[in-house]
C-alpha cells in the first residue's frame, strides 16, 4: 500500500499512521498518506471542479487520504492510486449516506511522460529543488491554494494565487491573504487550515489467528449454544410483538460488533484494512451492501472490494468529537476489477458508508 510494493489480493495489510519528512509524501515517492493535499498521481486527466463537490451542500470537498495500489503483471496499472475526498460540512453526515464523500482511481504505465521508468531510492531526498505546489508539474494545471484540487481562479488583485472557486478564496482571504496581498516578501503561512493534519500511512501484513486448542474451542461452543439458548428464549417470550424484530437485529448486531472489536483488538491502531478482492470488516448488521448496490465501473467490468477506512482515523483529523461533526463507522471502497484505464482520467469509483446501529463501540476508538 506505499512504497511501490505491490499487494497480494489475499492478505489483508493494515494501515497506520506515521510522522515523516514532507518530501516523502510528494506525488514522486508514491505515498500512501492522509491529510495535506492530494499528491495527483498522474498530472493530467484531473477530476472536474463539479465532480469534487459534495453532491448534498456543492461545497468544495476536502482531501481525506490516498491510497497507493499498484497491479502485479499489469503495465497500466503499474503506478495506481485511489484519492478519497470528504465534506467538511457536519450537517451532510446523515445516517449511512455516502454521498459526502468521493473517490477517484489514477494510474500511470511504468513508462510514463510524468515520473521516471526507475523508482527513486526510498531513503535519499530528492536532489532536485521542490516544486511549486500550486502548479502541477508537465502538464502545468493550476491548484487551488486552499485544498490542493484543480484551480485557475485567480486572485484578482495580485493573480499570483488561484482557487477552485470563490468558497476557498473568501476562506484564503479572511485568513491571510488579505494582509498578504500584493506583498513582495514570502507569505508567513503555507499552508491552509482547511486540510487535515498530515501523516503518512505505513502498512504491515495483518497476523493470521492462531490455532486454538481443543479445549477453547468446546468452551466457546458451549458459551455459543448458550447464547442461542437465551436468544430462542427472547424470541418466545416477545413472539407476536414488534419487539420480537428489534431483538434478533440487537442479537445479530451484537455479533457482528464482537467479530469487528475482536479482530482490531490486536492493532487497535490500524485506520485503513486493504484487501484487493476480499470484504470488509463491517461494523454493524444494518446497511451492508448486496451486490446490487454496488455499481459496475464506466467500462462495464464489476466493482471489488479494495480498502476501508476505519472509525479510528477520526480521532487523528483534529474535528470537534465533543459537538456534530464528521463521522462515520466504516467507508468501504469499491474499485474497477479490471482497472481500466478510463481514457487516461481520473475514474471516479465507489464508497459505502456504513455507521454504527448504536453508541457501544465508542470504546474501539483508541483515545
Amino acid at each position: 500500500m506505499s512504497g511501490g510494493r505491490s499487494l497480494s489480493s489475499e492478505e489483508v495489510v493494515l494501515g497506520f499512521l506515521e510522522e515523516v519528512e514532507p518530501w516523502r509524501l510528494l506525488a514522486p515517492q508514491f505515498p500512501s498518506k492522509v491529510g495535506g493535499r492530494p499528491a495527483w498521481l498522474s498530472r493530467t486527466g484531473l477530476p472536474s471542479l463539479p465532480g469534487l463537490q459534495c453532491e448534498m451542500c456543492r461545497l468544495p470537498m476536502a482531501f481525506l487520504l490516498q491510497v497507493y495500489g499498484p497491479i502485479s503483471g499489469q503495465d497500466r496499472s503499474f503506478h495506481r492510486t485511489l484519492f478519497l475526498f470528504c465534506c467538511k460540512t457536519h450537517e451532510c453526515y446523515t445516517h449511512n449516506d455516502s454521498r459526502c464523500f468521493k473517490v477517484f482511481r489514477s494510474q500511470v504505465s511504468r513508462r510514463n511522460e510524468f515520473y521516471p521508468y526507475n523508482p527513486p531510492p526510498e531513503d535519499e531526498p530528492p536532489s532536485d529543488p521542490e516544486p511549486d505546489p500550486n502548479v502541477l508539474s508537465v502538464s502545468g494545471v493550476k491548484l487551488c491554494w486552499v485544498c490542493g484540487c484543480p484551480g485557475n481562479k485567480a486572485c484578482s488583485r495580485c493573480h499570483s494565487v488561484t482557487y477552485c472557486g470563490k468558497p476557498h478564496q473568501t476562506l484564503h482571504w479572511k485568513h491571510t491573504h488579505k494582509r498578504e496581498c500584493g506583498s513582495q516578501e514570502a507569505p508567513i503561512v503555507t499552508t491552509s487550515t482547511f486540510l487535515f493534519p498530515e501523516s503518512e500511512l505505513v502498512t504491515e501484513p495483518e497476523e493470521e489467528e492462531e490455532e486454538e486448542d481443543e479445549d477453547t474451542k468446546e468452551s466457546k461452543e458451549e458459551e455459543e449454544e448458550e447464547e442461542k439458548q437465551d436468544a430462542d428464549s427472547l424470541a418466545d417470550a416477545l413472539a407476536e410483538t414488534d419487539l420480537e424484530e428489534m431483538a434478533m437485529h440487537e442479537t445479530e448486531d451484537n455479533k457482528i460488533v464482537q467479530r469487528f472489536k475482536k479482530r482490531i483488538a490486536p492493532e487497535p491502531h490500524q485506520v485503513v484494512r486493504y484487501c484487493r478482492g476480499g470484504s470488509p470488516l463491517w461494523v454493524s448488521s444494518q446497511h451492508i451492501p448486496s451486490d446490487q448496490d454496488i455499481p459496475p465501473c464506466t467500462c462495464g467490468a464489476k466493482r471489488i472490494f479494495e480498502f476501508q477506512v476505519m472509525p479510528q482515523l477520526l480521532n487523528s483529523l483534529c474535528v470537534d468529537s465533543t459537538g456534530a461533526s464528521i463521522d462515520w463507522g466504516t467507508l468501504a471502497v469499491y474499485a474497477c476489477s479490471a482497472s481500466c484505464n478510463n481514457d487516461d482520467q481520473y475514474c471516479p469509483e465507489f464508497i459505502w458508508k456504513q455507521d454504527f446501529s448504536s453508541d457501544r463501540l465508542t470504546q474501539t476508538q483508541p483515545s
